[in-house]
This record gives structure tokens, sequence and C-alpha cells, in this order.
């Protein structure tokens, strides 16, 4: 393997471990203000969300929107649907051990989103107007989490190859959703945007690890999760 080759995916590595570490230690600080209910954080919390509640009630046609979204597009169990579809995918072409990784990071985030919700047990919003419902606890978002995971692994599944206007949109999809279903749960008051944000650094921390201890690590270099098939004959290094 040359210097050349190489340095770009130790390039790829840096970063999603720096990443993967700075969300983890944004993600406990948070956590920690939010179970000491610290001051400038609810109050913080509190004035997002009554000025988006006040917006919500006074725009139904935007508020019915946001809730199909939300309900339906952005759903967690949508968005585990579609990681399923993507599992089956792969393990039709021969790519079993990347299918089962996806699922159990799917599943281990579903376990992790509950066991912080009982150990947090933080209260979500209160209405006296609500336009919408949710149950269990508020910390962290369960939209948010899954959106994240399940979107940074469909990324990761794209081909190192793939045409760069293919490669944008994914981003730029996955990024729409992501960042729309965080606005989408805070703004239909079942959520204080603390835990949307405590979603999204947790599905950060996970997609990393996913890739990180994947076999060839950041690089995909066997195949096993790169979007391409080991014995690919575009692969960039011949099968041995």
């Amino acid at each position: 393997m040359r210097s050349d080759q190489l340095r770009p995916w130790n390039r790829t590595g840096r970063a999603l471990r720096t990443a993967a570490l700075g969300a983890a230690v944004a993600l406990a600080v948070l956590t920690a203000l939010v179970v000491a209910r610290w001051g400038p954080l609810m109050s913080f919390d509190g004035r997002v969300a009554r000025d988006l509640h006040a917006h919500a009630v006074t725009h139904p046609g935007l508020t019915h929107v946001a809730r199909v979204l939300s309900d339906w597009f952005w759903d967690p169990w949508t968005m585990r649907a579609l990681a399923a579809v993507a599992c089956l995918w792969l393990w039709r072409r021969g790519r079993g051990r990347c299918a089962l990784r996806i699922a159990l990071v799917i599943l281990g985030a579903a376990a992790i989103q509950q066991g912080l919700k009982a150990l947090v047990g933080r209260e979500r919003p209160v209405w006296p107007d609500p336009i919408a419902t949710a149950h269990y606890s508020a910390y962290p978002s369960g939209h948010a989490l899954t959106a994240t995971v399940v979107c940074g692994l469909l990324l990761w599944l794209v081909p190192r190859g793939a045409p760069r206007r293919f490669a944008w949109t994914a981003a730029a999809l996955a990024a729409v959703t992501v960042l729309g279903v965080g606005f989408t749960r805070v703004y239909l008051g079942v959520h204080w945007l603390s835990d949307v944000l405590a979603g999204w650094l947790l599905g950060v921390v996970l997609v990393a690890l996913a890739v990180l201890t994947a076999p060839g690590g950041a690089g995909g270099t066997n195949g096993a999760c790169s979007g391409r098939s080991p014995a690919s004959p575009r692969a960039d290094f011949p099968t041995r």
C-alpha cells in the first residue's frame, strides 16, 4: 500500500476519532447540566420552546407539515425500516458482516436511548394548548438520535468512487433529515432543544465508533462496509 494512498484514510480516521471524542465529551457535559438543571440551560431551553410553540399554534399549516414529517417520514420506525432495507441489500450482496454491524448499531442506539431516558427522567414540555403528544422521558430525543445514526451509516455505504453529484445529494438529504427532525421535535413542543442536541451528539459517537471499529477502519480497505464488494474489480487494492 503506497503512503500517498494511505494518508487520506489516516486523515479520515483521525477526523472521526476527533469527532467521536468531541461529541462524547460534549454529551457528557450536556447530560450533567441537564441532570443538575443548570439555570442558564433551563432558561434557554424554555425560551426556545416557548417561542417555537407560539409560532406553531398560530401557523396550523406549517404545524401540519411538521407533524407529517416528524410522525411519518422521520419517525424512528421509518428510519429503522430504511436501515433494514439497506441491511437486506448488503446481505444479498454477500456483505453479511456489514449488515449485522449496522443492525447491531441501530439496536444499540435504541437501547442506549431508552437507558438514558430512564436514568435522566427529564419531563417533556407541558402546554395548555398542545399541538402534539409524545410518551416517555424527553432526554435524549429518540427521533434525533435514530435519524443521525441511520443517515450516518447509510452515508458510510456510499462507494468511494461514486459520482460527486450522487455523494453530495446523499449528504444533503442526510443533513436535511437530521436537522429537520430536530427542528420539528422542538417546534411541535414535545422536546427541549438540548434533548435534540443530545440525540445528535450520541448519534455522532455511535456512527464514528461503528466506522472506526469495522474491518479496515475508516478506509474500509477490505470492502466490508465500504460500499463495494471485496472482490470488486474497481477496488483500489487487489484482493490477496
